[in-house]
């Protein structure tokens, strides 16, 4: 049970800006298929399986999509698995996640997401924004982003000298099918992104001053994988202390209770269905 002050707080600090999301492939759980009610593959496995054709890899390729994606890119080129992400994420039509029906509602001016579907851009969709793509292996530019501003009608990429001060952002670091598909998918990307990301290079210089001080909230985020924790680890940098956010976990592994202590970050054990009953609960009996 998450207490209600808690909540409260949340969902206070989500929509003034000073506690940013930050979602991970459980927040769309719950999104199927129009077509034929299947899952949307996001998670880790998930991936690998829809991008194999529904059958498992290697032992050793099945531990993290990145290794698979990385296998299939040496044997048939960087292009397959473009085309894969682009068919899964921006070739078919999904149902909503309660979970951005949620911060719809709250409309935070900063969000990060790291999965590579476009649900947290329909939220927006009416809303003038600006628009951040991770990218790797990129040749003639230092940076390891995209950014683009939304008008309220289309995407029109832009340098960062460009960007207005006062409009919600939206960080996507492993990519997006859209505007125009860009993503962080195999080792090689990861290795590159996350040393540039370390470097400075991957993080818009007016994302860095409006980070500091900020808490995040982590939903349907694990935190078992070493990819994902190092880009986690270096997008929270400047947090706030005491705590700098919170992770909402149901059942915590050792390794992810290490991790949150490690960085100052309050491990709540429960599940998103609590945070939206709980939430749902607050607002009808206010």
């Amino acid at each position: 049970m998450i207490p209600s002050d808690l909540i409260a707080l949340w969902q206070s600090g989500l929509a003034d800006g000073s506690i940013v999301p930050y979602l991970g492939p459980g927040v769309l759980a719950d999104v199927r298929s129009h077509q034929d009610g299947h899952a949307l593959p996001a998670t880790s496995e998930e991936l690998i399986l829809a991008m194999n054709d529904g059958k498992p890899m290697a032992p050793k390729l099945m531990y993290e999509f990145p290794r698979a994606a990385m296998n299939i890119e040496l044997k048939r080129g960087r292009s397959a698995v473009t085309r894969f992400l682009d068919n899964t994420y921006g070739g078919k039509s999904w149902s909503r996640a309660a979970v951005h029906e949620w911060l719809a509602a709250l409309a935070p001016p900063y969000v990060i997401d790291i999965n590579r579907d476009s649900q947290l851009q329909d939220s927006y969709a009416g809303t003038p924004h600006l628009l951040i793509l991770g990218c790797a292996r990129l040749g003639g530019s230092d940076y390891r982003f995209k950014l683009y501003a939304y008008d309220g009608e289309s995407y029109t990429k832009i340098d960062p000298a460009q960007a207005g001060s006062d409009w919600p952002i939206l960080f996507k670091p492993m990519g997006s099918a859209l505007p125009q598909s860009s993503y962080i998918a195999s080792d090689a990307d990861y290795v590159d992104y996350i040393t540039e990301l370390m470097g400075g290079f991957a993080v818009p210089y007016f994302v860095k001053a409006r980070r500091r001080g900020k808490r995040y909230l982590l939903l349907g985020m694990g935190l078992n994988r070493d990819s994902e924790r190092m880009v986690l680890s270096d997008l929270i940098y400047d947090a706030a202390s005491d705590p700098a956010g919170w992770a909402l976990i149901a059942q915590p592994s050792d390794k992810e209770r290490r991790y949150c202590q490690r960085f100052g970050i309050a491990l709540i054990e429960a599940s998103l269905g609590d945070l939206l009953q709980a939430s749902s609960a607050d607002a009808l009996a206010a």
